[in-house]
């Protein structure tokens, strides 16, 4: 789960994969579709943070996976307090990055972070997009 803020608008976008880059400097990527609204305000944000979702937290990736209108978009989602992009509750864990570079592969943009902070968070299977749908692992 992928969220920002940027210019005072805090939104979430389910991703499919976070890619180790590097360890030193620590670095993740992520890829955003070229044409999804998140794109060029990630691009404007400068940094993100990511909620790495537990296996019972697949309500919660498809509220963000479906585009859900700016003003409903935090509704009934539990959130950590703190500044910065929002950290979903009860997630596996959570990274924050400032953004360092993007690259253009084909119709995405994958956008380099570099962890500025990172906490795990409780225990148990992971949420995983397999095919069409989500399981846990």
């Amino acid at each position: 789960m992928l969220t920002i803020d940027g210019a005072g608008e805090r939104l979430g976008l389910t991703i499919g994969s976070v890619v180790s880059l590097s360890l030193e400097p620590p670095l993740v990527g992520v890829s955003v579709a070229k044409e999804a609204a998140m794109h060029e305000l990630l691009r404007e944000a400068g940094r993100f943070a990511l909620s790495l979702l537990a296996g019972d937290q697949e309500a919660v990736a498809q509220h963000f996976a479906r585009g859900v209108p700016p003003f409903a978009h935090w509704q009934g989602i539990p959130l950590r307090e703190g500044d910065g992009p929002p950290l979903i509750d009860g997630a596996l864990g959570w990274i924050r990055c400032r953004t360092t570079s993007e690259h253009p592969a084909g119709d995405h943009t994958l956008f380099v972070g570099e962890v500025t902070w990172v906490e795990t968070g409780r225990g148990g299977p992971a949420l995983v997009h397999v095919g069409q749908g989500f399981v846990s692992l």
